[in-house]
């Protein structure tokens, strides 16, 4: 089982992205809608268009209703798309179900979040914290993330890395893997507060300079103490 963050380059994706539209609603979620597909383009996926479908509220077992899906897998051949993105969260069920529905990978908003921070996570804390979270979001969607596997062969955005065929397998190494980050992000925790308490203790007083990207805090440094930073 690999130990790195779930973010490896694979060939462009084209998405569908799904939305439900609430009634009165209408531009609230058209602009999620864009800043999903803003997000998508984030990790090199091109959007190949969008559904909606007007409801109060989400279908419990499928998120969208039958005849919409029926719709949606029709303009597969269409509009080429082969993962559809889903302008909410997913429960495992409904993945699973949205899955066997249409017969393509599905991507929630969180898996495609989490997908964001693990290309940009920079630090070790941060890359473990994100590692962390896609772990836990893929633990209980390992049954329907297999089946469809199984089926299509594929990766790419939200599962990205490589995996093993057997789900038991895979249950019990993302297991072991949680509770190592979990154990190195406590020892993370307890370096910084140890540095903290010695910072604290230290005679030479502590001072920070905070500003928004390109304000001029380096500039600001550099006047003050003469260094170059």
């Amino acid at each position: 089982m690999t130990r790195e963050l779930q973010s490896t380059d694979k060939p462009i994706e084209h998405a569908l992205l799904i939305a439900v539209e609430r009634p009165r609603q209408e531009w609230a979620a058209q602009d999620s809608l864009e800043e999903l597909a803003r997000l998508a383009e984030t990790v090199d996926v091109e959007v190949a268009g969008s559904v909606t479908q007007k409801m109060a509220h989400p279908v419990a077992s499928t998120y969208l209703g039958k005849g919409k899906l029926e719709e949606i897998k029709e303009r597969r051949d269409d509009l080429e798309y082969d993962v559809v993105m889903v302008d909410g969260d997913l429960t495992p069920a409904q993945q699973r179900n949205l899955e066997k529905a249409l017969d393509v990978k599905i991507i929630d908003r969180t898996a495609l979040i989490l997908d964001v921070f693990a290309r940009r996570a920079a630090t070790h804390e941060g890359r473990l914290q994100v590692e962390l979270a896609q772990l836990e979001y893929r633990l209980p969607r390992l049954t329907g993330l297999w089946t469809h596997l199984s089926r299509q062969g594929v990766g790419g955005v939200g599962l990205r890395g490589p995996g093993e065929t057997q789900l038991e397998s895979e249950r019990r190494e993302l297991g072991k893997r949680i509770v190592q980050i979990k154990r190195e992000l406590g020892e993370v925790h307890r370096h910084r507060q140890l540095y903290r308490e010695r910072r604290k203790d230290a005679p030479v007083p502590v001072v920070a300079l905070v500003g928004y990207t390109n304000a001029g805090k380096s500039t600001l440094l550099n006047t003050l103490t003469g260094a170059k930073v």
